[in-house]
This record gives C-alpha cells, sequence and structure tokens, in this order.
C-alpha cells in the first residue's frame, strides 16, 4: 500500500482532477454568471448555486474517470461518496464564498455594457483558490485513494 504523499502524487491522477475541475468550472462560471449578470442575483447566492452544479458534475466524471477503481461498487456505496463529495467540498466551497465576498467588497471598477465585470471576475479566483484543497479532500476522504 502507498503513503499519502505517493497517492496524492500518482501521475496523470492530479492532472485528471484539474480536467475535471475545469469542466466544473464552466458549469459554476456559467450558473454564477447568468445568475449575477442576468438574472440580477446576489454574487454570494449565485456562487453557492454555481457551485453545487460544479459539485455535482465534477462528482459524476471523478466516479468515472479520476477515481475508478476506488471505492466500493453499488448505489449506497456511491450515494455515500457523493455525501461525502458534498462534504469535504464544502470547505472549498466555504472557501470561494469567502473569497468572492472579500473581492466584491474592494473598491474595483470594472464595468462593460452595464455590467460590473468585477464581480464576475471574483468567480474564477474563488475556484483557483480552493482547487488544491478540494483535491487533497476528495482524494483522502471521498475515494480514500489510500485504503485500497
Amino acid at each position: 500500500m502507498r503513503g499519502v504523499p505517493d497517492e496524492l502524487l500518482v501521475p496523470g491522477r492530479f492532472g485528471q482532477f484539474v480536467s475535471v475541475g475545469a469542466v466544473g468550472a464552466v458549469f459554476d462560471l456559467t450558473t454564477s454568471s447568468v445568475l449575477t449578470a442576468g438574472m440580477g442575483v446576489a454574487p454570494e447566492i449565485a456562487k453557492l448555486v454555481g457551485a453545487e452544479v460544479a459539485i455535482l458534475v465534477m462528482f459524476v466524471v471523478n466516479e468515472r474517470w479520476t477515481f475508478a477503481g476506488h471505492g466500493d461498487d453499488g448505489g449506497w456505496a456511491i450515494l455515500r461518496r457523493l455525501l461525502k463529495s458534498n462534504l469535504v467540498r464544502s470547505g472549498g466551497v466555504a472557501v470561494q464564498v469567502g473569497v468572492v465576498a472579500a473581492l466584491t467588497r474592494l473598491p474595483i471598477v470594472l464595468e462593460a455594457f452595464g455590467v460590473d465585470l468585477w464581480e464576475l471576475a471574483t468567480f474564477p479566483i474563488a475556484i483557483g483558490c480552493s482547487l488544491l484543497l478540494n483535491y487533497v479532500l476528495e482524494s483522502l476522504f471521498t475515494w480514500r485513494v489510500t485504503t485500497d
């Protein structure tokens, strides 16, 4: 059995996780941006909704690709991992919401076509801030890569 550092550094796994994260980021940014710019939803609320949409999409892809072969099979086991994924990613979401809240309160104005682009720019910054935390937590607690 490999140790924790070895499992976290398995060649290709982090790249897969980042790729899945990019797909999730598209869902997150699209949802958050439409809610904020198109529907007038507060950025913090839009971030929460966008993050949950992304979490669900990323779970499905990670389950089938990044962490395929880790964890038990069966509906209940997958449901437990989905719940764990939502739980462990809540730390990443908290980081993202905090970053969005802090950055949108800075006296920065970046407007075009009547849209505050600075509010929208905070979303990808927030995603980047939570990437490493999410990788470690998902690897160790959701898919338990060190307990094969």
